[in-house]
């Protein structure tokens, strides 16, 4: 017989029970029902997206030394960035090291209710991939020039570039506060400038470019020339002012689906593969499902599909993280691990790649191989072929400019720009703790319509006088052309000297022109074009 007393305990827990098995299945069936009825895709909400009629993209551009990076420190000081040390935009150990800016950044700054995305390049010629990369992600540029040097090598080359994408740049006279520089050599500069544009098929709207005076290293800016402007004034304001008001806002279309092209690719040891990029059209949110798509002459590819697992956009010296972002609109994302530079990431309905960037070819090849020598193995502890060849082919994934074609026994046939681009490529191979073998560098020949061609660079050189004997003649052995030649404005004994020279005849050569120069010399090389190999070699001196 059931106790009574347990047999209520029993009755009232199966009533207990039922009651909120009842409840639960009532609460999912509503939940059900608000879920069918829900839309299928929510707009995304544009609250925290910023107006992108308020949104200017600029890079900077200059010949090297002339003062991008230091430019840059001062603007973003002005925008209330908190900046460690000098060249805060300089992240990598060898850019400090060295002095020199070896791969493009992206950073924002907000001033009067814009928001301004700026993108630090290099100014050596070895480094003009990442010039070339990123002028297809902005709308305006400023040209930065010495007003003591002028424009030179260099300058032409990412001019030219800037105005091919049609940009409008604005120029800025840097260095103005030096003693040597005047209000007349300042208008000589200028008209050397505008001769350059329109040397460089530059429209009339290009031509029309506002000009502005600055000392980035005093940080102030003047929309004339002065050398020593009052207190009040001695701020970027009027640069701030210029890019808001010359440079027009992206075309921006939220609502057609969402496009992005990668420009910059970067490796994170938990985040993975972060992608930089301006987004075309459309607009991204934090798990918005997306893949990654490439151009291949049978159509295109899908490289990946995934999720966004984050958004992050530059501000400042920091990386902040943010839920939404809209077309014109410079940002990095997460959660993809195949795309890389040149790709196009967009939503999964979408299989349009957007045109990607054509990039110069490189000049000259050097063959990585194993370190076979008596002492292998005493400096590094990635010794093998194959580590050599996954990390060459993870440095041509981040670097365009660079090429890497497998070669035999374990080596490898790498092509690049220059001898400096590939001695850092060397250099941060070792730092890694790589040991390899390398070839004397070589230059890259090229066939068409039948004819050999071979690279012709552009050449500046400045010596002082007693050495232009000397330096002319060892390029004249290498088959140098003199363009130009003149002396340097504003310094007694130097002599500045144009040229153009096969890029064969100028390998080993800037150890040669310090020698010659007794280290007092500036050369700068800058990629023209290719021409004809001429039959008849001449016998190169290397003395």
């Amino acid at each position: 017989m059931v106790n009574p007393l347990l047999g209520s305990l029993f009755s009232s827990s199966s009533s207990l029970f039922s009651n909120r098995s009842s409840l639960l299945l009532h609460r999912i069936s509503n939940f059900t029902r608000c879920f069918s009825s829900a839309p299928a895709t929510v707009p995304p909400s544009l609250d925290n997206y910023p107006d992108p009629t308020k949104l200017r993209n600029v890079a900077v551009i200059a010949h090297v030394d002339h003062g991008k990076t230091t430019l840059m420190d001062r603007l973003l000081r002005q925008c209330g960035a908190d900046i460690p040390h000098e060249r805060a935009m300089d992240s990598i150990s060898l850019e400090r090291e060295r002095g020199i800016t070896i791969s493009s950044k992206v950073t924002s700054i907000p001033w009067n209710g814009n928001e301004l995305n700026m993108v630090d390049t290099p100014g050596h010629a070895d480094f003009g991939g990442e010039v070339e990369r990123v002028v297809g992600m902005v709308e305006g540029a400023i040209l930065v020039v010495d007003a003591g040097e002028g424009p030179l090598a260099q300058t032409k080359f990412v001019l030219a570039k800037a105005l091919k994408y049609g940009l409008r740049p604005i120029l800025l006279m840097n260095k103005v506060d030096r003693p040597a520089v005047s209000e007349e050599r300042c208008d000589e500069v200028e008209s050397l400038v505008f001769d350059l544009f329109a040397n460089l098929g530059a429209t009339e709207e290009q031509l029309d470019f506002p000009v502005l005076y600055a000392s980035a290293k005093e940080g102030w800016a003047s929309s004339s020339f002065t050398k020593s402007p009052p207190d009040n004034a001695r701020n970027m304001s009027p640069l701030l002012d210029a890019i808001v008001n010359h440079v027009p806002p992206p075309t921006a279309n939220t609502e057609a689906p969402f496009q992005m092209l990668v420009s910059m690719m970067e490796r994170d040891f938990y985040l993975g593969r972060i992608l930089t990029g301006r987004i075309s059209s459309g607009v991204l949110r934090v798990g918005d499902k997306v893949h990654g798509i490439q151009h291949k002459d049978s159509g295109v590819e899908k490289v990946e599909e995934g999720k966004v697992t984050k958004l992050m956009k530059k501000k400042g010296t920091s990386m902040v993280l943010i839920d939404i972002a809209g077309a014109g609109d410079i940002i990095s994302m997460t959660g993809l691990a195949k795309p890389s530079i040149g790709h196009t990431v967009a939503n999964v309905e979408v299989m349009t790649a957007l045109p990607i960037v054509e990039l110069d070819p490189p000049t000259i090849s050097m063959t990585f191989g194993v370190n076979d020598s008596p002492l292998a193995g005493r400096d590094g502890t990635h010794l093998t072929g194959g580590k050599i060849g996954d990390r060459l082919m993870a440095e041509a994934e981040t670097n365009l400019a660079i090429n890497v074609l497998p070669a035999l026994s374990e080596s490898y046939e790498v092509q690049g720009r220059g001898e400096l681009q590939l001695g850092i490529l060397i250099e941060n191979m070792r730092r890694e703790g790589f040991e390899l073998s390398v070839s004397p560098p070589k230059v890259m020949y090229k066939v068409e319509k039948g004819e050999k061609l071979e690279p012709l660079e552009e050449v500046t050189v400045e010596v002082n006088e007693e050495h232009v004997g000397l330096v002319m003649e060892a390029l004249s052995h290498r088959r140098a052309e003199v363009l130009d030649m003149g002396p340097v404005p504003g310094h007694v004994g130097r002599t500045r000297m144009s040229l153009t020279c096969p890029s064969r005849g100028l390998v080993g050569y800037r150890s040669v022109f310090s020698s010659d120069t007794r280290g007092t010399g500036f050369m700068h090389r800058a990629f023209l074009s290719m021409f004809v190999l001429l039959q008849i070699y001449c016998l190169f001196l290397f003395d």
